[in-house]
């Protein structure tokens, strides 16, 4: 069907029509065959690119100055590839003059990966923190670290999450965008860690060598170190007592931090008791005479003990993750 100069349909015959649309159908042919090279040279394009694309993909060499991390180099090479395979159709629709399609190309994938941000934005935000961490490198596996509150030992990082181990063995997942705004605190990376605790000596004290007996203590006992040396300083002047704090380091390579310190307090309470230092005591003793007149018995202190505690380090947890099923944990980004 034709229409004439004014708009208005002309009717053909039926043969007419016919040879019409045989003859667009030849010109539409022609054309085609017509651009046939180009499609070849755009076809050809396409697959060199695509070559390349999957030659980087399994080039794992050419990565290695980038990160030693293996799934780290993975995640860049695959990126790579990518965006090269991405370059050569770019460069195929232009050369097939096909730009108002590659604009509209763009626009949509500008539009669908703007939905897809807001749809997955916490999917990507993790796995971006992920791949930020694993370069940044914050913490190792089995490092014992404090992230946000939570301590424990660092048993994988993955792509969604951080996996720790506390010290009470159980498993906590945080996000890595959490994890990566977080203030984290690792106690392994500097091995020498210090501990302090506070005793009360009565205002009576002489406190020069009440300091001076608890540092020879602590400077006597396995597990604190020589250097830094330990040390004391008065943090309180109360009514009825002065607070001593005693300070001393732990190599936690080779001692368990907890329990010297738990055996640094006993040692020290020991000493002061020996040495008939006055510790008062924070609660009030109702004392009621005895009929007799008398005064009441004093309370008998416990007989200090002389079996000396374990204070190296521990494995307790480590051997718990090893007993882990790995595969639960997901890729982790902090092998390599």
């Amino acid at each position: 069907m034709r229409t004439s100069i004014l708009g208005e349909p002309v009717h053909l015959p039926p043969a007419a029509q016919v040879s019409d649309g045989w003859a667009s159908f030849v010109g539409r042919l022609q054309e085609f065959i017509d651009m046939l090279p180009v499609l070849g040279i755009a076809l050809a394009i396409v697959l060199a690119f695509g070559a390349l694309s999957s030659l980087l993909r399994r080039w794992d060499g050419l990565f290695r100055f980038v990160s030693r991390n293996q799934l780290l180099r993975s995640v860049i090479r695959n990126l790579v590839a990518t965006l090269v395979l991405l370059v050569g159709v770019l460069l195929a629709l232009e050369i097939l003059d096909a730009t108002k399609f590659v604009g509209a190309l763009l626009g949509a994938a500008g539009v669908v990966g703007l939905a897809l941000g807001f749809a997955f934005k916490d999917i990507v935000e993790n796995y971006l923190a992920s791949v930020l961490l694993a370069v940044r490198r914050p913490f190792r596996i089995r490092d014992a670290v404090d992230i946000d509150g939570h301590v424990g030992k660092v048993m994988a990082l993955n792509t969604r999450a951080t996996v720790l181990m506390t010290f009470e063995g159980n498993h906590v997942r945080l996000p890595n965008a959490m994890v990566f705004k977080a203030v984290i605190t690792n106690f392994t990376r500097n091995p020498m860690r210090r501990f302090s605790f506070t005793v009360g000596a009565g205002t009576s004290v002489e406190l020069t060598a009440a300091q001076a007996l608890g540092l020879a203590t602590l400077a006597a006992m396995e597990g604190v170190a020589d250097e830094p040396a330990p040390f004391s300083v008065i943090t309180e002047l109360g009514d009825s007592t002065v607070a001593i704090e005693f300070r001393g380091w732990v190599d936690q390579a080779q001692f368990n931090f907890e329990k010297v310190r738990g055996e640094a307090m006993r040692r020290v309470k020991v000493a002061f008791d020996e040495a008939s230092i006055e510790m008062p005591e924070p609660t009030y003793r109702v004392l009621m005479p005895r009929a007799d007149g008398g005064e009441p018995p004093a309370p008998a202190k416990p007989a200090p003990t002389e079996a000396a505690p374990d204070l190296r380090a521990d494995d307790d947890i480590d051997r718990q993750m090893d007993r882990d099923d790995a595969s639960e944990l997901g890729s982790n980004l902090l092998h390599g």
